[in-house]
C-alpha cells in the first residue's frame, strides 16, 4: 500500500515531467519559428527549397467535344443510356418521367409539346441542344441549370458523355453536321465563342451591312426610288438619295454607339459564363487554336487573321476586322450571317447577353 508521502512523491514527479515538456516545447517553438505573439503572422525558421514553388500549374484541359464526337463510339453510348433510360425514352413521343430523347440533338430546349413539365431552367441556359450544350449539361446538371428538376448527378469522363451524345444523334436516321477540324473551328465567339463560344461571317456586304437594320432599311428606301425613277428625274431622285443616306450615316453611328455603351457597362462575370459555351472549342490563350481559332483579342482583329488556322472560304473572302457590331451580328445568328457555314452554335438571341461575352472577351485582352 502507498502512503501519503508515496503518493506525493508521484504526483510531483508527473507534476515535473509535465513542466520539462512544456519547456522543450517552448524552446522548440522559440528556436524553429519567427513571429510575434498571438493574432500575428508566424514565419518558418528555415525553408527548404524543393523548387516546385516556381513551376507553373499546367491544367490539361483535354480534346473538344468535337474532337471527341469524331472519335466517338455509339455502341458504347447505347450502353451508357441504360443510365437514363428510367426517366427517358429513344422513342418519338414516348415521354416518361422526363421528356422522350428521339432526335434530341439539334432539337430546340423544352420543345417537345406532349411533355408539360419542364422546369423553366433549362431555356434560360440555352435554346438548342448541339453537342456543345449537351455536353455542357450531361457533365454536371445542376451547375449548368441551377434550379432543373433533373436528379441526375452527372457523367464526368468526357470520351463517355461524347459517346452518349453520340448514340442519341442517331435516334432521329439523321446526323448533327458537328464541326470538323476547320468548323469545329467556326469561332463560337469570333465565330461567336461559343463559349462558346466568330470568324465565319457573312458576305463582304456584312461590312457595311453591320449598320442597324434602320440603316439598311434607309439606304433601301433610295434604292428603290432611284430605281423608279425616269431618267428625266435623276437627278431629281439624286438629292432625296443622297439626303436620306445621309441620314442612314447617323443612324448607323446611333446604333453602333448603343451597342458600345451595352459592352462597355458589360457584366464580365457573366460573361464569363456564358463563355463557357464557347470554351469547348475555343481558347483564351493567344495563339492556342482549339477546334476553332483563339479568341484572344478578338475585337479589332482582322477578320480570318490567325496563322495557322484554316479557315472556310466565307471568311477568307472577308476584309475589315471584327467590330463590336460585326461581332453581335455574327453571335446573334451565325448561320443566318454567314449563310452555309457549319458552326453548330445557335447563336445567343439576347443584345445585353452578346455585349457581356463581347465585354469579357475584350477584357482578356487588356
Amino acid at each position: 500500500m502507498f502512503d501519503t508521502m508515496t503518493m506525493t512523491k508521484t504526483a510531483g514527479a508527473l507534476c515535473g515531467a509535465l513542466l520539462v515538456f512544456l519547456l522543450g516545447n517552448w524552446a522548440a517553438e522559440s528556436i524553429y519559428s519567427m513571429g510575434g505573439g498571438h493574432g500575428e503572422d508566424h514565419a518558418q525558421g528555415y525553408v527548404i527549397d524543393t523548387g516546385e514553388g516556381e513551376a507553373e500549374e499546367v491544367v490539361d484541359e483535354g480534346p473538344s467535344i468535337g474532337e471527341l464526337m469524331a472519335a466517338a463510339d455509339p455502341a458504347n453510348g447505347e450502353g451508357l443510356f441504360r443510365n437514363c433510360a428510367a426517366c427517358h425514352a429513344v422513342v418519338d413521343g414516348e415521354n416518361k418521367v422526363g421528356p422522350h430523347l428521339y432526335g434530341v440533338v439539334g432539337r430546340d430546349v423544352g420543345s417537345v409539346a406532349s411533355y408539360g413539365s419542364y422546369s423553366g431552367s433549362l431555356t434560360a441556359v440555352a435554346q438548342v441542344w448541339t453537342p456543345v450544350e449537351l455536353n455542357a449539361f450531361l457533365e454536371n446538371p445542376k451547375a449548368y441549370a441551377p434550379g432543373t428538376t433533373m436528379g441526375y448527378a452527372g457523367m464526368r469522363k468526357a470520351e463517355d458523355r461524347a459517346d452518349l451524345i453520340a448514340y442519341l444523334d442517331q435516334t432521329d436516321g439523321t446526323t448533327f453536321e458537328m464541326p470538323a477540324e476547320e468548323a469545329a473551328a467556326e469561332p463560337a465567339a469570333e465565330e461567336a465563342a461559343a463559349e462558346p463560344a466568330a470568324e465565319e461571317a457573312a458576305e463582304p456586304a456584312a461590312e457595311e451591312a453591320a449598320a442597324e437594320p434602320a440603316a439598311e432599311e434607309a439606304a433601301a428606301e433610295p434604292a428603290a426610288e432611284e430605281a423608279a425613277a425616269e431618267p428625266a428625274a435623276e437627278e431629281a431622285a439624286a438629292e432625296p438619295a443622297a439626303e436620306e443616306a445621309a441620314a442612314a450615316e447617323p443612324a448607323a453611328d446611333a446604333g453602333a454607339s448603343d451597342f458600345a455603351a451595352l459592352v462597355a457597362a458589360a457584366d464580365l462575370a457573366e460573361g464569363e459564363k456564358l463563355y463557357r459555351r464557347c470554351g469547348a472549342c475555343h481558347k483564351l490563350e493567344d495563339g492556342k487554336n482549339g477546334a476553332g481559332p483563339h479568341l484572344f483579342g478578338i475585337v479589332g482583329r482582322d477578320i480570318a487573321s490567325v496563322e495557322g488556322f484554316a479557315y472556310s472560304d466565307a471568311l477568307k473572302g472577308l476584309e475589315g476586322e471584327w467590330t463590336l457590331e460585326k461581332l453581335s451580328g455574327w453571335i446573334e445568328n451565325p448561320r443566318a450571317y454567314a449563310p452555309g457555314n457549319r458552326m453548330g452554335f445557335p447563336g445567343l438571341k439576347d443584345e445585353a447577353d452578346r455585349a457581356n461575352l463581347i465585354g469579357y472577351l475584350q477584357s482578356t485582352a487588356n
